[in-house]
């Protein structure tokens, strides 16, 4: 296993940073074990919800199973929903281009690393939370870390050292096997267990060193997030090497294969349902982290009038949060939700009915498979006309956005990406601002109908095609 953590792109490791990466993957050895030794077999099992692309999930078995030539691997972590919905993506735009998607949640084995992903995930969807509660904790503590502390590149050496514990999952994987990773653990494991054709396929606009994976294609979907990967601007207190030609791409907003397939017509009917008056679709998610109830609060309880005049047909996707819905509908009382629990065959054919007829309503969906959870957002955006998110890996998905406040440092530049690029308003931080910005929305049909011409333009110039480059770099297609 070739070292990572005492040099980085040619840029020395201090002694001090080396040894306290070395204690931290010994502390997680002396909690979980030491399983470098260990032969874990892998197996294959349908994940049903994915079968229209067929995707496979990679678990262990009693023997050995080999992939089949035209197998491509999605490498990934639950952390909230966001690498889930990435890794989705890329899935599907591996089946496009005619490759066997296999899906790699490396925090779902038994298995040390696995372990200490979960310890970790665990702490990050902790401090999430209390940062949207404590205004000291997350001026003090959650924004400086997730802008700067994660953007030094002394972080990637204690995860470079960690994500060894992650080799031993990979290590019946044949090497030559096309693989993208949703995160950049998985590619560091990748890397770690001599895999050769590795994606690191990079999630946010701000550049950090977290994200580092010396060995893998780093590719990026922003011309900023290039630039500041090329330098490594800003990620110490010296200029530095930054990263190789051969291992920087940027290759645009990672986004599935269905929902660019028919985007135009998805988009004609936007415009029609608004030129007829129809209401305006609006789509809430919920976040795999919870956090933020208060201002989903607040937007619900301001946009009820609205559904009420038939203004406004109003779909949230509460993920597997069921508990955030019983909160939701305590706090707000007597109103009169539609709902798809844990229904998602029920909730596909409601899906297919309203891509052509009207609906008005409120509409909550909620189902306790990872999988469905996620992909339900993916069903709505195209039979919506606005989705309402925080800035984070939604900022590039194609469909009208209004930008709630971020939940962390390193998701502001997706904000500013969004609303630059012209399919996404501005951040609005506080309830007053998402509430003006929601009624000048629902007022002035002007705003939403530029977005869609917008994300019309954006797609003849290719800008939604990042997972397809992604996969065409994993297996060495032009």
């Amino acid at each position: 296993m070739k070292d990572k953590t005492n040099v980085i792109f040619n840029n020395p490791i201090d002694a001090k940073t080396v040894k306290k990466a070395e204690k931290s993957k010994a502390k997680y050895i002396k909690k979980y074990g030491d399983d470098s030794n260990a032969d874990y077999k892998i197996d294959f099992k349908d994940i049903p919800t994915l079968d229209y692309i067929g995707a496979k999930n990679i678990v262990f078995g009693e023997e050995n199973h080999e992939l089949p030539a035209n197998a491509l691997i999605v490498g990934n972590i639950r952390m909230g929903f966001g690498h889930y919905r990435i890794s989705i993506a890329m899935a599907s735009a591996a089946r496009a281009l005619g490759y066997e998607p296999y899906w790699l949640d490396l925090a779902s084995f038994d298995a040390t690393g696995s372990k200490m992903i979960r310890e970790q995930n665990d702490m990050y969807s902790l401090a999430s939370r209390i940062s949207q509660k404590s205004k000291l904790f997350n001026k003090l503590v959650w924004e400086p870390l997730n802008s700067e502390g994660f953007k030094h590149i002394e972080y990637n050496a204690k995860d470079q050292k960690n994500s060894e514990l992650l080799a031993v999952i990979l290590k019946n994987i044949r090497k030559d096997v096309p693989y993208i990773a949703t995160h950049v653990w998985p590619s560091q494991a990748a890397i770690h267990a001599g895999l050769t054709n590795v994606v690191n396929a990079i999630p946010d606009n701000w550049p950090m060193g977290l994200h580092l994976s010396e060995g893998a294609i780093h590719t990026v979907q922003t011309p900023f997030a290039y630039l500041g990967y090329k330098m490594l601007n800003g990620f110490a207190k010296k200029p530095l090497q930054g990263i190789p030609e051969d291992q920087l791409k940027m290759v645009g907003c990672y986004v599935d294969h269905e929902l660019l397939v028919d985007l135009e017509n998805d988009n004609k009917r936007r415009i029609k349902r608004i030129e007829n008056g129809k209401p305006l679709r609006i789509l809430m998610t919920v976040g795999g982290a919870g956090a933020g109830f208060d201002m989903f609060l607040a937007m619900v309880q301001h946009l009820i009038p609205y559904v009420e005049k038939e203004q406004v047909s109003l779909f949230i996707n509460f993920g597997d949060h069921e508990d955030v819905y019983n909160k939701m509908i305590k706090k707000i009382g007597n109103v009169k939700t539609t709902n798809y629990f844990n229904e998602y065959s029920r909730f596909k054919d409601f899906v297919k009915v309203i891509k052509e007829k009207d609906a008005a309503g409120i509409y909550c969906v909620c189902n306790k498979d990872i999988f469905e959870a996620v992909y339900s957002t993916n069903l709505l955006m195209p039979v919506t006309d606005l989705l309402v998110t925080k800035p984070s890996e939604l900022v590039f998905y194609p469909i009208p956005k209004l930008f709630m406040r971020h939940i962390g440092g390193h998701e502001v530049y997706g904000a500013v990406h969004g609303q630059e690029f012209g399919d996404a308003t501005f951040e609005c931080p506080t309830k007053k601002s998402i509430k003006e910005m929601l009624d000048r929305i629902i007022s002035d049909k002007e705003i939403i109908i530029h977005m869609i011409h917008q994300i019309d333009e954006l797609k003849k110039q290719g800008y939604y095609n990042g997972a397809y480059e992604c996969v065409k770099l994993a297996t060495g297609k032009k």
